[in-house]
């Protein structure tokens, strides 16, 4: 039975060129959130290597890997050994010249208790994911977890309420967004600030109107999109950090800054959540049967 509370942690974390460095700096991340009384925690967006979607490159399909596989056994046995549970955020192989963007939530037994793949897949300039990520055919979706309802969304998600409402009707106390997010450098001085305000005004804007949790994740520091020594050529990205936690009345209640690794833990008061959309009743008042246009890419 789930209880009425239970603790998050999120991990902001820079990432290297070196694949197993990422992994093992990891879980002395996963380690330290666990100390500090976190029961579910959340990493970054592909954390095991640098943002490698900077550029098209056939050969970084070699850095997928099955599911289940070498690093969901890895921190299965994290999450056995510290009764946690843990989310990862990794680059799937489902099939040769198939794959996705997927998140797996284990179990603090070890087990996995269920994956969701990146539904909405951006191309612009340097986030080149399409070439990469199939969109995800799970749906949206709620993970039962001993300490309570858990949803997860990845990154490029974040900016549709759609994905958001369907994952909070999964059930979830909580929406986790694993996230690689940051600054073209020539953009920064003029768009900076208000880039940043508006991701973390439309997460906030989730746990409003769904009266839900939201645990935000980024990694942080610049990056070349450098794999073993192969990194793209320009500018790069600077990943923003600023990973927060929301209550569902949008309150921040964990903040990390922009320019360093930092792990945030919070509570999740599964009654406050009830007791907000009590009073805030969005959920009793949607039109259900005015909503059908919504399917339709634009009006008419």
């Amino acid at each position: 039975m789930a209880a009425d509370k239970f603790t998050v942690g999120l991990v902001q974390m820079s990432c290297s060129p070196e694949p197993d460095e990422n992994l093992e700096r990891a879980v002395e991340h996963i380690r330290e959130a666990a100390a500090r009384g976190a029961q579910v925690i959340c990493l970054p967006e592909l954390f095991l290597t640098q943002y490698f979607c900077q550029r098209e490159d056939t050969a970084l399909f070699d850095l997928a890997e099955a599911i289940p596989g070498f690093t969901t056994a890895r921190f299965a046995g994290l999450a056995r050994e510290l009764n946690v549970a843990i989310e990862l955020s990794l680059f799937e192989r489902r099939a040769p010249g198939l794959y996705h963007n997927t998140a797996v939530m284990l179990g603090s037994d070890g087990t996995i208790r269920g994956t969701y793949r990146k539904m909405h897949i951006p191309d612009d300039p340097l986030y080149y994911e399409k070439y990469y990520f199939t969109p995800g055919d799970l749906g949206f979706q709620s993970f039962d977890l001993e300490e309570g309802a858990v949803g997860t969304l990845i990154c490029w998600d974040q900016w549709y309420p759609e994905g958001a409402r369907l994952t909070a009707l999964k059930g979830a106390s909580v929406i986790f967004y694993p996230t690689a997010i940051g600054w073209h450098p020539a953009e920064k001085a003029e768009w900076g600030a208000a880039q940043y305000d508006a991701w973390r005004t439309i997460q906030r804007s989730h746990a409003i109107a769904n009266g839900v949790y939201v645990g935000a994740v980024n990694r942080v520091g610049h990056e070349t999109g450098n794999i073993r020594g192969n990194q793209v050529p320009g500018p790069g990205l600077e990943f923003w950090g600023g990973s927060f936690i929301a209550d569902p009345f949008g309150r921040i209640i964990a903040q990390a800054g922009h320019d360093k690794e930092e792990i945030l833990v919070a509570e999740v008061d599964v009654k406050l959540q009830e007791e907000i959309r009590r009073n805030w009743p969005f959920l009793r008042d949607r039109r259900i049967d005015a909503y059908g246009p919504i399917t339709e890419r634009f009006g008419k």
